[in-house]
């Protein structure tokens, strides 16, 4: 009969057939001797040879309405072993080892050899209007645990895995477990699949659509990349075989030698090997459809077609599509260290006005630096459509790449108003650059940045500064007057120069300067400064300066009214008269007045301070408060006219005696302490004078050079001690004084 299903051992020496008349048989191509022939009396599907045979056929199974494993013993005999009952019959087997995968009219099983016992059953969806029979399963194990499943147009992957500790807790359950990993629809009926790359997969294919006159179309060949649930057709080939439009789904099928990645297409009339292209041709077919970053994939693992050809296409590419941003990351893997293949690819992008996107790739090493004209290129694309990424191309460029120059009048051609901040900021940049210093500082300071202090201190730009002091201090003025009052930096006298133009700012760094050095220079200006801005200030700086014009002082204060200051001015000058004239009666302040007659204590001053109070009642009584130790009271009391009112008259004058009374008693104290004091240092004295001295024999008279006295002997006349000490003879002491140190005083004078 017609042969069901055919099966070829590994090794290619024994073939396995079954048909609808119950025969098996096992044939070998080269030797006779273990040849099967087996007659079931039923119909017979499908039969498997045994996978790992080394030496002759010892084991194949059989599938009908059971599946059954036929193995031979050590007496050569077949002894059938009944694996399972089948759900209807079995459709296919698929060998692997210890597992046997097999299809029935309900899905697939997975059986353990190793167990004897099923894995469990994947139901499988019986499509609408047909039988699941009709259409013939398909399995494939890709791997020693991997099982490739397709049916229908259904395509199934499962791993057989070994359950963990959990799942294996109970002993019920197999050791290993089948877990399908992904699960897919194909939009055509499966007649045959295995397996290409790691997830993908290889296909042939049935369509479901029919031709305009009701034929069968071409068969397709798939490869197909899956994911979990999903698939993409990674490319669709269709078959030209002949009699395609007769054929049903179950006409062909796929086989393949996995280890050579070959494929056979068999067809009723045809067979075709389908095998991988050529490296070139596929980066070729990859290029035609604008597939390039497989191709420089595959160009990256040896290829004759160059990489650079294949990234210059794709980056022409991309600059078709508008993906400039992709296009420009794709230079850095084309021209390397190239100048002229880099500069090639850059003018790419001027054409479409993208060089900003390429510009963070460009080359500014000096091992690939590229003509100036390039950078500038980009720059002034920058500046036209973005001025921010031209201020950081500024920043980050070094400025040996482009003419600095020709950037800086490209700035001034195209500034605008709206832009300043970032454009006078690449000007202060770029100025820096050219070491032109004083045009970076102006460009700052139109910024109002203070960075300008930073880049004075780092370049010691002080020389440069002598005209830009008032914007400084503008900006800044502690950080511009902490440069500016360093000395050795620059100059006071240049700083005053420039300050001439805005006095405020003039009085400001003097007022700093007299307290860092007080040597007086400007002292004359200061008087002039602090009189407009600073009055508090000035009296002080009157009295602990000597470095002004006394009379330029006195007009100032003149001037601006300034009377304590006058009062001081004329007092230095000595013109008190017309300083405590002043007092009376501009500062019209009594106390004052009292306080400058009694700095200078000069009676024509207390005279007319007298005359002035008594022409002004309200203040006689002050005055007399205020002259007491100083002016004889009288000289006021005797100016009150009779009958002139003064008010709390009688208050100051009981003070004022008061005042006299208890001086008068402090005085009387003060002599009679005096007196006891001097009568007791008196009578201290006379009793030390009294007191006996001790005289030894070994004390000689300086006069006569004998010894004052001798053992057991009294001096003739008595002995002469003075206060220094030297002792005398009586008869020897001449003017009573000492002749050795003049001392005119004895301090004892002793007779026998």
């Amino acid at each position: 009969g017609t042969s069901n299903h055919i099966d070829v051992d590994p090794k290619g020496e024994y073939v396995a057939t079954c048909s609808d008349d119950g025969r098996v048989n096992i044939t070998g191509l080269f030797s006779c001797e273990n040849n099967q022939n087996l007659s079931h009396g039923k119909f017979i599907k499908v039969v498997a040879l045994d996978p790992e045979v080394k030496s002759g056929v010892r084991r194949f199974i059989v599938g009908d309405d059971k599946l059954t494993l036929y193995e031979r013993n050590l007496l050569k005999k077949l002894k059938p072993c009944e694996l399972c009952a089948v759900e209807g019959s079995v459709l296919a087997i698929c060998w692997q080892g210890n597992l046997v995968a097999w299809a029935s009219h309900l899905g697939v099983r997975v059986y353990d050899l190793s167990e004897k016992c099923s894995l469990g059953l994947m139901k499988w969806e019986v499509p609408a209007q047909a039988r699941l029979e009709n259409f013939r399963c398909h399995l494939r194990w890709s791997n020693t645990n991997t099982l490739l499943i397709g049916w229908v147009d259904t395509i199934r992957i499962c791993v057989i895995r070994k359950r963990n500790t959990i799942e294996a807790s109970s002993s019920n359950l197999p050791g290993f477990v089948v877990d399908p990993v992904s699960t897919f629809q194909t939009t055509f009926y499966v007649c045959g699949l295995a397996p290409l790359a790691a997830s993908q997969l290889v296909v042939l294919g049935y369509r479901k659509d029919r031709s305009p006159n009701y034929k069968a179309l071409r068969p397709v060949l798939c490869v197909i990349e899956y994911k979990m649930n999903t698939c993409e057709e990674v490319c669709t080939d269709s078959l030209t075989l002949r009699g395609f439009e007769e054929y049903t789904v179950n006409d062909y099928s796929l086989g393949c030698i996995m280890e050579e990645n070959r494929y056979y297409i068999v067809a009723p009339k045809d067979i075709v090997v389908a095998s991988l292209i050529e490296t070139d041709d596929r980066v070729e077919w990859l290029i035609k459809h604008n597939k390039f970053e497989e191709a420089l994939e595959i160009c990256t693992h040896g290829c004759s077609l160059p990489m650079l050809s294949v990234a210059r296409l794709y980056i022409n590419h991309l600059l078709t599509l508008k993906q400039y941003e992709e296009a420009a990351k794709l230079c850095l893997r084309v021209p390397g260290n190239n100048k002229a293949l880099w500069e090639e690819e850059v003018f790419k992008f001027v054409k479409c006005q993208q060089l900003r996107c390429v510009s963070a790739y460009l080359p500014t090493s000096d091992d690939c630096k590229l003509d100036p004209h390039v950078y500038e290129m980009v720059l002034y694309e920058f500046l036209k459509f973005d001025v921010h990424g031209f201020l950081n191309l500024i920043k980050e460029w070094p400025p040996k790449l482009y003419d600095g120059l020709a950037v800086i009048n490209a700035i001034h051609d195209h500034f605008r108003k709206q832009n300043a901040n970032e454009l006078l900021e690449a000007l202060a940049l770029l100025y820096s650059y050219q070491s032109d210093y004083e045009s970076a500082l102006r460009m700052y300071l139109k910024l109002q940045n203070k960075d300008v202090f930073l880049l004075i201190r780092r370049f010691e730009l002080y020389d440069v500064i002598s005209k830009l002091i008032i914007p400084l201090i503008q900006l800044d003025r502690e950080r511009a007057f902490k440069i500016l009052l360093d000395k050795d930096k620059i100059k006071p006298e240049v700083v005053v120069h420039q300050l001439e133009q805005n006095q405020e700012y003039l009085y400001w760094f003097l007022d700093e300067l007299d307290k860092i050095d007080s040597q007086g220079t400007f002292h004359p200006k200061l008087v002039a400064l602090y009189a407009k801005y600073d009055r508090p200030k000035l009296l002080p700086f009157l009295r602990r300066s000597n470095d002004y014009g006394i009379q330029n002082a006195l007009a100032i204060c003149k001037r601006e009214e300034f009377y304590p200051e006058m009062v001081y001015l004329l007092a230095r000058m000595g013109s008190i008269v017309e300083a405590l004239n002043i007092i009376m009666h501009k500062i019209k302040d009594i106390e004052m007045a009292i306080e400058f007659c009694k700095e200078h204590n000069d009676d024509d001053l207390w005279n007319i301070l007298i005359d002035e109070s008594i022409k002004q009642p309200e203040i006689v009584t002050k005055v007399l408060d205020g002259i007491v130790d100083y002016v004889n009271p009288v000289l006021v009391v005797s100016k009150i006219k009779l009958g002139q009112t003064i008010p709390n008259l009688h208050q100051s004058v009981v003070k004022m005696l008061w005042h006299y009374n208890i001086e008068e008693e402090v005085n009387t104290i003060a002599h009679q302490i005096q007196l006891t004091d001097y009568f007791d240092t008196q009578a201290e004295v006379v009793a030390m004078q009294r007191r006996g001295r001790h005289v030894s024999y070994d004390k000689v008279c300086p006069k006569c050079s004998r010894s004052v006295i001798i053992k057991d002997t009294v001096p003739p006349n008595g002995l002469t001690i003075f206060n220094c000490g030297h002792i005398y003879h009586n008869n020897c002491v001449i003017d009573n004084h000492c002749d050795v140190c003049l001392d005119w005083d004895s301090i004892l004078d002793e007779d026998d």
